[in-house]
């Protein structure tokens, strides 16, 4: 891969979803992105990127390819587990006192649903604390359809399990199958999944009470970042809640935000 090549996939990653790769990135692109030459028959990356510069049908199947492989879906269950503590214990207890109606629930970049799936956990939870079931929607979206596909089926490997799952937990939620372990369906009908482009307009989504939006924008711009967090902010409902991950600050550019600390977790709510 020639630093040309590589400027032109720097290029259209960052138009097309916002990911910011520096220079030194380079053999990163090429390890994930070289099993993309034999899948579309290319014979190198140079027709790779200049296919990328086109808009035949066979370009939009490898944008979407390229999208695919250099996007990160790494997660766990329970990641930053201080936070879905204090969602179940504290921050829905609240909301189902106050709210009449659906409660909303939005995992952006949710990858292969461990996110989505571990705030349906929560609301078990707090749902068998309180002594009733009250409505609760989660949308979990991603870029990448791919990924969606696993999510929607919600069976997972022993390995992918044991990452942030307790026994308890794995077999109250989860019975085997032939081919892993299938999520019960009280945890998984909560959820839906959307491919959808964090940089694309948010108010096809709708509004909501509970926004989780972790560990994806270390991979943005700072303008980016910004642009983003405000308008999740501007989507949330008024006393409505963020999460970032456990690393990650809120620029202090954004509006009708503050920082609440609970215990060992910090989180956002909206003000206004």
């Amino acid at each position: 891969m020639t630093p040309v090549e590589y400027k032109i996939i720097q290029q259209f990653l960052s138009q097309s979803c916002g990911i910011v790769l520096s220079d030194t990135k380079q053999y990163l692109v090429k390890n994930r992105l070289t099993g993309l030459l034999t899948k579309f028959d290319l014979a190198s990356f140079s027709e790779l990127a200049a296919t990328i510069k086109t808009n035949s049908s066979l370009s939009v199947r490898i944008k979407a390819a390229v999208v695919d492989a250099m996007t990160t879906n790494e997660t766990f269950w329970f990641r930053d587990d201080t936070q879905f503590t204090e969602l179940k214990e504290n921050i829905f207890p609240e909301i189902f006192n106050r709210k009449r109606g659906t409660v909303k629930v939005w995992s952006a970049a949710c990858s292969s649903g461990q996110e989505p799936y571990t705030i349906s956990m929560c609301v078990e939870d707090a749902s068998n604390k309180r002594g009733a079931t009250p409505s609760v929607q989660i949308i979990g979206t991603d870029i990448s359809e791919s990924i969606l596909q696993e999510a929607k089926a919600a069976v997972y490997s022993d390995l992918a399990l044991s990452r942030g799952l307790d026994v308890q937990t794995k077999t109250r939620f989860f019975q085997k199958t032939h081919d892993g372990y299938k999520l019960s369906s009280s945890v998984a009908s909560r959820v839906r999944f959307q491919q959808f482009n964090l940089l694309k307009p948010f108010s096809v989504l709708g509004r909501f009470d509970v926004i989780f939006c972790r560990n994806v924008l270390i991979y943005f711009s700072d303008e980016v970042k910004r642009d983003i967090l405000s308008r999740m902010v501007d989507m949330l409902e008024p006393g409505g809640y963020l999460f970032l991950s456990s690393t990650e600050s809120m620029p202090v550019t954004v509006k009708n935000i503050e920082s609440i600390r609970g215990g060992r977790v910090r989180y956002f709510k909206k003000v206004s």
